[in-house]
């Protein structure tokens, strides 16, 4: 019989170092597997948007993720409770979209509301801004308590004269222009609550009856339609139309339906985090 050959030492040494090498980036490319599919997990819930033509988008924040309280109906707020449609003009509750954590409901009254006043404009110009934003504020004041604070921070819904980001539209990728944009995000207040804010983007280009028009559409999403009308009688219609109509009784009968559904916002978070 031949005898067994077996490596130098050596070579057995330069072996063992590669399985060793082989080995560890094997550890270290699985860690990073690992580390890199949890970071798009959390980047999926950081940056997961809802987007009705173009103007509605949510934003979750990296360190925020279910599981949320289950979902609770808060009680009505007086001026809704009040509310009676005389016309019987029905709603479009059924094209209001829920989200991860339920409904967009405010629980906490008055909802405080910041209006930027824009410098790259004059003076003039922008009062004339600003007061044609709180005139469309000031019709949703009606259905809802609001207040207007001088501080951002301060503010539940913050309303900027800033151009929105492009949208690419799936159907021809062609960018175009939004005339405004509504996005949210979710925090956790200091007492453990779940809350949540608006940014509304208003563009320089809408000016007269049409910026009241938009601040008027895009406010009734931070109150809670998140969600469009199919009818062009009503101000959550989703498109812009060459006179635009006032809060319609449909519009503030939805308001009213979003409100009587459940939400987890506006309560603890989850005991078990």
């Amino acid at each position: 019989m031949g005898r067994t050959q077996y490596p130098k030492p050596n070579i057995l040494k330069n072996l063992i170092k590669r399985w060793l090498l082989a080995a560890l980036v094997l550890v270290i490319g699985t860690g990073l597997l690992l580390i890199l599919t949890n970071l798009q997990f959390t980047n999926a819930l950081a940056k997961s948007s809802f987007l009705y033509d173009g103007d509605l988008i949510i934003s979750l924040p990296i360190s925020l993720s279910p599981p949320f309280s289950p979902p609770k109906p808060h009680r009505l707020p007086p001026t809704l409770a009040q509310w009676q449609d005389q016309t019987n003009s029905g709603d479009y509750f059924s094209q209001v979209t829920t989200t991860q954590v339920g409904y967009l409901i405010w629980s906490q009254f008055p909802i405080k509301v910041y209006v930027e006043t824009p410098k790259t404009i004059s003076e003039k110009q922008a009062q004339a801004w600003v007061n044609s934003v709180l005139q469309a504020v000031q019709e949703w004041s009606a259905y809802l308590p609001l207040t207007v604070v001088e501080q951002p921070e301060l503010a539940d819904i913050k309303i900027l004269r800033k151009a929105p980001s492009l949208q690419i539209y799936r159907s021809d990728n062609f960018p175009r222009a939004r005339s405004a944009l509504t996005s949210y995000e979710l925090y956790l207040s200091d007492n453990k609550v779940l809350s949540h804010r608006f940014t509304i983007l208003l563009s320089p280009t809408q000016t007269g009856n049409y910026l009241t028009a938009a601040v008027r559409h895009e406010f009734g999403h931070a109150l809670g339609i998140w969600g469009h009308s199919p009818l062009q009688t009503d101000a959550l219609y989703f498109s812009q139309v060459r006179n635009p109509p006032p809060i319609s009784p449909r519009d503030v009968n939805t308001l009213k339906r979003v409100y009587e559904q459940p939400t987890s916002l506006g309560w603890f978070l989850h005991p078990e985090l």
